[in-house]
């Protein structure tokens, strides 16, 4: 990746993940809005921009200053059809609505940590490159991962790493982690789970889970997902369709459990002979199974090997 001396790429980066499936599934058009809850580089937005020339326009939103500055230098020539703001896709119906939007034609999310933010030492998200341990979508606000792990008891440290990165040796980490306390640096933390897991895992590094875990908890990425779900749902037109792009099976399992809620007329239990819950199905599921990479690109983006895409439509 080449970069100025801000650490910010100096040319567009590559196209992001399951680029095609996503222009394909959104099909965009003039006239239309939409919003791309992780704007990240803006790959997806802008050919979301293009595919709704001339009057088309994309709400961006992103948590990462440096991201958000890529997003803009790649999206200036699309003027005021690009409305890029720092906050996250929870908060992206209240924004629409500031715009004075009544709702939208097609949402996008590409879920979790992204290339440009891995290869970036000084964010500590990769067990792979020395940094602080940090892993803040935002640097700005919050606490890093170095304060939640110097800070949670033993237990609550266990249990973060069992349920977010179900890391069956989630105790023995935990434990030795309190014994090893104050940690601060990315290679100290992959150093010890490795000690404490050995080479179990072939060719995935043994520190993989705990840092996925650390990161989740950091970011609150499942809860922000499950409270924005509902909202961006309601925000969507009917016919309009709603695409997100996980990585891992606790992202995929919360999005693939709300599109079957919310695509069925009754959610009474089996054994109920008559219908009580007057629940009304809101979305159709466009995906019965996962889009996954095609071979070639999972060869030529190895990181997106593990992406998932889900689409539903707006009844």
């Amino acid at each position: 990746m080449k970069v100025d001396s801000s650490g910010l790429e100096e040319q567009p980066p590559h196209l992001p993940v399951l680029y095609q499936e996503i222009m394909n599934i959104l099909a965009p058009t003039s006239s239309r809005v939409y919003i791309d809850g992780t704007l990240g580089a803006g790959g997806h937005a802008q050919g979301i921009l293009e595919a709704s020339a001339p009057k088309g326009k994309l709400l961006g939103l992103d948590l990462d200053t440096e991201a958000l500055k890529i997003a803009q230098r790649r999206l200036a020539k699309f003027g005021t059809r690009a409305l890029i703001r720092k906050a996250s896709y929870a908060q992206a119906t209240e924004i629409a609505s500031s715009l004075g939007w009544k709702g939208v034609d097609g949402i996008i999310l590409d879920l979790g940590v992204s290339s440009m933010q891995i290869d970036q030492p000084q964010r500590g998200f990769s067990f792979q490159k020395e940094g602080p341990l940090d892993m803040r979508f935002d640097p700005e606000t919050g606490r890093s991962a170095a304060d939640l792990i110097n800070n949670c008891t033993e237990a609550e440290l266990s249990d973060i790493i069992w349920r977010y990165g179900e890391e069956r040796f989630s105790r023995r980490i935990a434990s030795a982690i309190m014994k090893a306390r104050p940690i601060h640096r990315t290679e100290e933390l992959a150093a010890l789970v490795r000690k404490v897991i050995g080479n179990k895992r072939g060719r995935i590094d043994p520190s993989t889970r705990t840092f996925q875990a650390l990161r989740i908890a950091v970011n609150q990425e499942l809860s922000t997902l499950e409270e924005a779900l509902p909202k961006l749902i309601k925000y969507l037109i009917p016919g309009g369709r709603i695409a997100i792009i996980a990585f891992h099976s606790l992202e995929d399992r919360i999005v693939k459990s709300f599109f079957r809620y919310e695509s069925r007329n009754c959610i009474c239990p089996p054994e109920q002979p008559i219908c009580t819950c007057q629940h009304v199905a809101s979305l159709k599921i466009l995906t019965p199974h996962p889009i996954r990479p095609s071979d070639e690109e999972a060869f030529s983006n190895p990181r997106a090997r593990s992406a998932r895409l889900r689409v539903a439509q707006k009844l």
